[in-house]
């Protein structure tokens, strides 16, 4: 695994609260970020999205994404990520978005989740980092 240095491992802490930026790729090749919640499992990088979604169609048709996670009291205090959707699955992403729901909204339950909506979790492998 590739390691995140020790100076900014509080980045991936739950108590941080701090935003992936998530880069994916359109069918064109152009660049799409957003915004997401994310947790890790101690070796990779987990988000969680609803199937359908523009990322989510973009990362099961192309695994390369590009990941910064930022600092929320000190933005000049980054990771930036390089890395490959390794794994995508239904099982258990109901859970996770309520911990998701937890670690950034201090909520049980995720408020935002619509009848028909399927959750999925995504498990990013890092393959490259540049800290700052």
């Amino acid at each position: 695994m590739i390691q995140i240095p020790e100076k900014l491992q509080d980045l991936l802490a739950d108590e941080k609260k701090a935003f992936v930026y998530l880069a994916t790729l359109m069918n064109d090749g152009a660049p799409q970020v957003t915004p997401v919640w994310f947790n890790t499992d101690g070796e990779h990088i987990l988000i969680n999205s609803a199937a359908g979604r523009i990322k989510d169609k973009n990362m099961r048709a192309r695994a390369n994404v590009a990941l910064c996670i930022a600092d929320p009291a000190d933005p000049y205090r980054y990771l930036q990520l390089q890395g490959e959707v390794i794994e995508i699955t239904t099982e258990g992403a109901d859970d996770q978005i309520d911990a998701l729901a937890f670690k950034y909204l201090g909520k049980d339950k995720y408020p935002f989740r619509q009848p028909e909506e399927q959750r999925v979790t995504y498990k990013i492998k890092p393959l490259k980092v540049d800290a700052h």
